[in-house]
């Protein structure tokens, strides 16, 4: 049960609404129950796949609604931003706000869903793994 919240503190947290899978995670880790590259795999996956989720939702947008119309203004410098910097952008996915951001802007920019993957998993990944290991060597 404790793996099955793990992974969907991950994915909520992911998508347009906020969430706190880094507590989960750092409970999970501290408590030594768990596999500590077990539990960061877990996060990773739920977050990627929400990520994924707001990627959709951002490609479904383009196609209904104008950009200027759509999007608060924080959400439209995240569209200016992908647009500079691409596809690195999506390593810092997993920034609060802003990468839910980057995650709508590349659907709505319509990247390829695999390198969009492969980026926010990468992202995402790091950021967990960090996490994971300041607590454990901490």
């Amino acid at each position: 049960m404790e793996l099955l919240s793990l992974f969907f503190s991950a994915f909520i947290s992911s998508t347009l609404a906020p969430g706190g899978s880094e507590i989960v995670l750092g409970y999970l880790v501290l408590g030594g129950g768990y596999d500590v590259m077990m539990l960061v795999l877990i996060a990773t996956i739920g977050n990627t796949l929400g990520a994924i989720t707001t990627w959709f939702l951002g490609l479904c947008a383009a196609k209904k609604l104008p950009l200027e119309n759509l999007l608060p203004k924080n959400k439209q410098r995240a569209i200016d931003w992908m647009r500079s910097w691409g596809k690195w952008s999506l390593l810092f996915s997993w920034l609060p706000v802003i990468g839910d951001g980057f995650c709508f802007a590349s659907g709505w920019l319509k990247y390829p869903l695999i390198t969009f993957v492969l980026f926010v998993t990468v992202g995402k990944f790091s950021r967990y793994a960090i996490i994971a290991w300041l607590l454990v060597e901490g």
